[in-house]
């Protein structure tokens, strides 16, 4: 086994990606899951009475190698993913499936762990917090169950792994397989900026001209921007069709069949529980608590952005209708009315930002940002990462270090879509205690040549600011045990840190600092800045109209009996909603990776608006202080939520930080609702 696996010897700690090869990780994955089983079985048939180091201690570091061959290998396949990585991916999930399933749903492990949790009252809190929710999360897992049960839990995880791995794979295949060549009498209307991001696409792909790809940071801009409607129609229903068997895979990568078994072993895992549903089974551990609850906030919402969205349809096909086009405004018609219509209501042209946003600028702002609130400084440094334009940042405090941040921001055919935050290593205090390593990974449109900069839309800006604010949750994190650090919090509250960060970006004191224009380095003009920030909210009801469309699917989906036809019930919700034909959700079931790639956010997307109802209030308490770089405001959000990780239930941190429950106004007044 290539020892670089598990023993990183590159700078900082870092894994010495040049050393390790793709052939390496089948004998390091058989090596590391070995001793994480041997580890396990050790702690399960451990003849002293259990007690917590023997028990809970122990199971924290036991499978401390397998993580550190899994992190980086998931990393490589999902930001440079080929044929071999997929082959591995497809081998690997079913034999972790297995091995978390003996794990989470051996009774011995659940009986020594109750044990110990008959008395929590004795231990220190975090140790009392690992404690309490290894013993729920085992409970939540099987381990209670009858053998028999257990056993077709142990087959329902089996082939969940099977199947999110090939949902995967097929979008990322459609994504991959789509291009569309553009003739240079067929870029009507398409900013300069734009051109050069298609040509430089066609470049990466081999070919001559420009092409549009299911990238967002081109699609998007293209579908803004385009005056050929019938190519406009094209790009986005191939977009529109990944992975429902119309896509560039066809048949071959049709995800509906996938989606509904997956719902079905879903809700049949949840009944095995003594669950009504999924939605029940998995909202238990949340900070909402109930399905109910989740409905009630996003009809709040849906309500006032489905009443904008039907006002701004009418002005969009008053639009259309006098450009000479009959009939409806169309899915692939509403972004490039929109974006007219923000020009003329605003007096705002994006196009002439963009000059002012490049990455270099916007991370930045990140970095200043997290310094006047955190005191963070960061330095480069070289390292041997997976590709050449990966970056990698020491940060420190006061000058002790703090992590090692990396950056990944241009797409690549290999990446998989989107935009997240991982970590390769997360903090802890055991023994001498480890800093984390945590990777940004962003989908942005590179630079046509080398050393030329690279211009970011106001929405690739956003996203860079929201995985930063993931990043601070890592970063910041000051906890004993690995398993309650950092992000490792309820799916609700684990976007509010990212969603938080957000609100700096759109602060005019940090634009006049750092948006500059990048050949004359002069400040974006006051009057264009305050036109930009007004023009963001014009599109509002669109898109918390498109955002709300998939989280009520996805509640939905959870709810009850599990749907045969999957698309047939997707197109049965919308109609009840009332949901305009002309807004399409914002990620259709058959490449809904966030609901279908896994369990993470599968009855759970609602989270980033609930955590938006919190990170407005929670923004609210700076520019309460009259200072949003309040030190005082920012140290308690740092002792209270950052640092804190999982170490006590989310409302208890909300409530640390800010004495009450936050209301659905300050989310409305945000996105300008109301």
């Amino acid at each position: 086994m290539n020892s670089e696996l598990i023993r990183w010897t590159g700078p900082e700690g870092l894994p010495r990606f040049d050393r390790i090869a793709d052939g390496d990780f089948a004998a390091g994955f058989d090596d590391a899951l070995a001793r994480a089983e041997a580890a396990m079985e050790a702690i399960a048939a451990n003849p002293e009475p259990p007690s917590f180091q023997n028990t809970l201690a122990a199971m924290e570091v036991a499978e401390e190698g397998l993580n550190r061959v899994l992190a980086i290998f998931y990393t490589l396949a999902s930001v440079d993913s080929n044929p071999l990585r997929q082959e591995l991916q497809r081998d690997f999930a079913p034999r972790l499936a297995a091995y978390n399933s003996r794990v989470s749903m051996d009774p011995r492990l659940y009986a020594r762990v109750k044990a110990v949790a008959a008395d929590l009252a004795a231990l220190d809190p975090q140790d009392a917090r690992i404690t309490e929710l290894a013993l729920r999360d085992l409970t939540r897992a099987g381990a209670g169950l009858d053998e028999a049960a257990r056993e077709r839990m142990a087959a329902i995880r089996a082939r969940m792994a099977e199947l999110t791995t090939k949902f995967t794979q097929n979008v990322l295949a459609d994504e991959r397989d789509f291009v569309l060549p553009l003739r240079d009498d067929q870029l009507a209307g398409l900013p300069d900026w734009l051109v050069r991001a298609m040509r430089a696409a066609a470049k990466e792909r081999g070919l001559d001209g420009q092409v549009v790809t299911l990238n967002r940071s081109l699609i998007v801009p293209f579908l803004e921007h385009a005056r050929d409607r019938a190519l406009r129609e094209l790009a986005f229903r191939a977009w529109a069709a990944r992975g429902s068997g119309e896509g560039a895979g066809g048949a071959a990568t049709d995800n509906r069949a996938i989606a509904a078994e997956i719902l079905a072993l879903r809700h049949e895992r949840a009944q095995l529980l003594g669950h009504a549903d999924f939605a029940a089974w998995k909202l238990e551990p949340e900070m909402a608590g109930t399905a109910g609850r989740v409905e009630e906030l996003l009809h709040q919402v849906w309500d006032a952005a489905r009443a904008r969205a039907a006002e701004d349809e009418a002005k969009l096909t008053a639009m259309l209708h006098a450009d000479g086009v009959n009939g409806a405004l169309e899915p692939w018609d509403w972004r490039l009315y929109a974006e007219r219509l923000r020009r003329q209501a605003h007096d705002f042209d994006a196009d002439r930002v963009k000059p002012y946003l490049t990455l270099e600028a916007m991370l930045g702002a990140v970095f200043d940002v997290a310094n006047r609130l955190f005191g963070l400084e960061f330095q480069p440094i070289e390292a041997p990462l997976w590709a050449p334009e990966v970056r990698a940042w020491r940060v420190t405090r006061d000058g002790r270090p703090m992590a090692i941040f990396l950056g990944d921001y241009f797409a690549r055919p290999s990446k998989r879509s989107g935009a997240w935050c991982s970590a390769l290593q997360v903090q802890h205090k055991i023994g001498q205690g480890q800093r984390p390593i945590v990777v940004n990974v962003c989908n942005f449109t590179p630079p046509e040549q080398a050393g030329a900069p690279a211009f970011l839309s106001w929405d690739d800006a956003r996203t860079l600011f929201h995985e930063f604010g993931h990043a601070t949750h890592h970063i910041l994190s000051d906890v004993k045990w690995p398993s309650i650090s950092g992000t490792s919090v309820a799916q609700d509250f684990v976007e509010l840190p990212s969603q938080l960060y957000e609100h700096w970006l759109e602060q005019p004191q940090v634009l006049d600092a750092h948006a500059r224009h990048f050949e004359t380095g002069q400040p974006l003009p006051a009057d264009l800045r305050d036109r930009l920030l007004a023009a963001g909210k014009a599109d509002a009801g669109f898109a918390t109209t498109e955002y709300l469309e998939s989280a009520l699917v996805d509640l939905a989906f959870h709810r009850g009996p599990p749907a045969g036809d999957v698309m047939a019930r997707q197109a049965a919700i919308l109609s009840g909603l009332g949901a305009p034909s002309a807004i399409p959700m914002r990620h259709a079931t058959p490449h809904f990776a966030h609901v279908f790639s896994g369990d993470s956010y599968a009855s759970g997307y609602y989270s980033y608006m609930w955590s938006e109802v919190m990170d407005a209030d929670a923004f609210a308490a700076f520019e309460e202080t009259g200072d949003i770089f309040d030190p005082a405001t920012a140290r308690r959000l740092e002792e209270t939520i950052l640092s804190r990780g999982g170490s006590a239930p989310a409302d208890q941190l909300w409530i640390a930080f800010r004495e009450r429950m936050p209301g659905v106004e300050a989310l409305l007044r945000g996105r300008g609702l109301i």
